[in-house]
């Protein structure tokens, strides 16, 4: 197996159901078992995730991922996805940047433009609206991010004659991911210039295709110098067959994709079979091997996983870690023999 240069991160799942309660600090500290054992264990990056007003408790990221900078070393910490269009893109860059100069020039910014229709009404957003806001507020989290007077006048926001009090530590900005989920939205991430994040449940033909797409259009928009960062989410588990990978979390999984069902996506429970069979990294230590490098031959390099699901016992998602940092993360370091 040739030597590669991926990067490996976990998708960390900080949705808890009502039941258990208001106090959340008890999963906090669980949570706080499975950072660890990333950090520990070689991973190169955590991800949070981003929602309000959810069906479950969900944790926000930025106060989540600031309270994990002492807990995760030296890896990239990220929000995967954060929701761009529900807040002012002055507040997203003074409290990323905030986050950037606290983590010493860790962060990823992942964004997205939501789906949710409880969300966009609570904040009193068109729908319609979210791409275009998308993007104006990315153009001018970036101008902010320069230290610089910015004077902009968009369609949706108007900062004039003012400077970002907080700048990133990195420069010129943290890395910038931009989840999108149609060939229209993927050439629109392509032309801005930033890596475009693969979404977990798609099919490695579609996934495959929409890169070779991507990374065309960034040629196009002559942006090709301006990316590096290839990333995909997915599914991950690891047992002694595929037979036994799924017995062991098929429960969980099917839950935490049910809750999409909440939300109007009702394809998650009568696609999830089919999902199942062509999306997940579910296996052998050999077959998750051989999908990524599948993938990573197709061009993407650095796989976000997902170990926990709703109920998924902190110790299954750690084990299920350990297997693939013992067993498979080796394969594509440097210095192992290829």
């Amino acid at each position: 197996m040739p030597e590669r240069n991926l990067k490996f991160g976990i998708l960390l799942d900080h949705q808890y159901p009502k039941d258990l309660g208001t106090d959340l600090r008890p999963q906090i500290e669980r949570l706080l078992d499975v950072v660890h054992a990333a950090r520990d264990l070689g991973f190169d990056s955590i991800f949070g995730i981003h929602h309000y007003l959810s069906s479950l408790r969900t944790l926000q990221p930025i106060n989540l991922l600031a309270r994990l900078i002492d807990h995760t070393g030296d890896m990239q910490i990220g929000t995967g996805i954060l929701i761009l269009p529900f807040l002012h893109p002055v507040h997203h860059a003074e409290e990323i940047a905030t986050l950037d100069q606290l983590s010493g020039g860790r962060v990823v910014l992942g964004v997205g433009s939501g789906y949710r229709d409880n969300e966009f009404n609570a904040f009193g957003i068109n729908r319609k609206e979210r791409a275009p806001r998308m993007r104006e507020s990315l153009e001018l989290i970036t101008k902010l991010w320069t230290g610089e007077t910015v004077n902009h006048e968009g369609r949706f926001y108007r900062v004039v004659g003012e400077q970002c009090s907080v700048v990133p530590l990195q420069k010129p900005h943290p890395p910038i991911w931009v989840g999108a989920n149609s060939p229209g939205g993927i050439t629109r991430v392509a032309k801005m210039g930033y890596s475009w994040l693969a979404p977990a449940n798609v099919k490695r033909n579609w996934a495959v295709g929409n890169l070779e797409h991507f990374r065309n259009e960034l040629a196009a928009a002559g942006n090709a110098d301006r990316v590096t960062d290839f990333p995909i989410h997915r599914d991950l588990c690891i047992a002694d067959s595929r037979e036994e990978a799924f017995a062991l979390v098929e429960e969980q999984v099917r839950r935490s994709y049910g809750e999409y069902a909440e939300y109007g996506l009702d394809y998650f429970e009568t696609l999830f079979e089919d999902i199942k069979e062509k999306a997940f990294f579910f296996g052998t230590p050999d077959e998750v091997a051989a999908k990524i490098e599948d993938f990573a031959d197709a061009g993407f390099n650095h796989f976000v996983f997902r170990t926990q699901w709703m109920g998924t016992p902190p110790e299954v998602s750690i084990r299920i870690m350990e297997r693939f940092a013992r067993e498979v993360m080796p394969r594509f370091r440097s210095g192992n023999g290829g």
